[in-house]
């Protein structure tokens, strides 16, 4: 038994239910034979593996669905054994090189080289060249960046690489100009309402238009996140209504609570507290970024303008040390502990204000 988000997912290009006019760009672009390098990006949730899936398929057909999970080992020049796991078929490849952490430079050079050596069996039926699909390009160091650019001129011939990330800001230009860019930008709250009626139709049921939309906006416009809280809601309540509540992600519920404790008191011990429920999300595979990004969502609702406008900017610089650093709670606990000062001071002068 597969989740709706797998079940109901296109295999087609011609099957892709919005951005149809780029799908049959690509559709075009695959036909073509001249197949470049590409760079997918957009949100999360946005449908780019979708795409991505579907042009593999365009090109090599069923065969691309035969997948097997390999266990890959990589030395390191200090003979540090690094272990990735990576997905594949006779065509093409997929890993996420930034699983490696600092050393990923390592495994992008050497995957690359090991894919790019070995030549397709009957050129003459088959592409002259195989695929390696790198997730979460943006996650990369800089060397492994570097290295990137150099192996994707060196192999053209016998291999394309795809990458695949949520923004291109922090990819290196250089990365970026050898690729051909392609954005996937979000579904619309009314592109997602009609797949979710057409999912649940496909599944025999009959979503009200105002449950739809309640989805639609929690979802913040995640196709993916949407479909899995359909599927939540119908297991609550296998008769949709239109009022039926839709509840938040169990993390995001102790995420905003965590934001409320920091919020009702600004103390070293409460600190301490906020740190072991920062661990517990970290545990429990929440990216640090996402954990930054709700924290600020939920502490800014207690600020006044000029306050917020100077929280952000101390969440952003706190989330650019987050990526070039390697321990994510040292940023995140500096970042509370850093607003703990200024709401506590912020609190002082108003109560001072109010003296007078």
């Amino acid at each position: 038994m597969s989740l709706w988000v797998d079940k109901h997912r296109p295999k087609a290009l011609e099957k892709l239910d919005y951005h149809r006019d780029q799908a049959a760009q690509l559709k075009k672009l695959v036909n073509a034979g001249d197949f470049p390098h590409m760079l997918v990006y957009g949100p999360s949730g946005a449908g780019k593996k979708t795409r991505i899936t579907c042009m593999l398929r365009e090109l090599y057909g069923a065969g691309i669905e035969k997948l097997k999970i390999e266990h890959q080992t990589f030395t390191t020049p200090s003979n540090k054994k690094i272990e990735v796991t990576s997905i594949a078929s006779n065509y093409h490849i997929e890993l996420n090189p930034s699983d490696a952490g600092y050393n990923d430079r390592v495994v992008v050079q050497e995957m690359i080289k090991t894919v790019a050596q070995s030549h397709q069996l009957e050129t003459s039926k088959q592409k002259d060249f195989k695929v390696i699909l790198l997730n979460e390009v943006d996650g990369l160091t800089k060397d492994a960046q570097h290295a990137l650019r150099r192996t994707m001129e060196k192999y053209m011939s016998t291999c394309r690489l795809i990458l695949c990330c949520n923004s291109t800001s922090k990819v290196l230009p250089a990365v970026r100009s050898r690729c051909l860019g392609i954005r996937v930008a979000a579904p619309t709250h009314e592109e997602i309402c009609r797949i979710l009626q057409q999912t649940c139709k496909k599944e025999g049921l009959v979503l009200p238009i105002e449950l739809a939309k309640t989805i639609a906006e929690k979802s913040s416009r995640n196709l993916r996140k949407a479909l899995l809280m359909c599927e939540a809601v119908r297991v609550q309540n296998p008769q949709f209504t239109p009022d039926q509540p839709v509840q938040d992600a169990d993390w995001e519920i102790y995420l905003m609570e965590t934001a409320n404790l920091i919020v009702e008191q600004q103390s070293p011990k409460r600190l301490l507290e906020v740190r072991g429920r920062i661990y517990e999300l970290l545990t429990h595979c929440i990216p640090a970024h996402i954990i930054i990004k709700g924290l600020l969502r939920g502490l800014v609702v207690n600020c006044d303008g000029q306050l917020k406008a100077e929280v952000t900017a101390m969440a952003a610089t706190y989330e650019h040390r987050l990526q070039l650093g390697n321990k994510a709670i040292f940023h995140i606990e500096a970042f509370i502990a850093k607003f703990m000062s200024i709401y506590k001071r912020f609190l002082e002068e108003g109560i001072s204000g109010m003296d007078f």
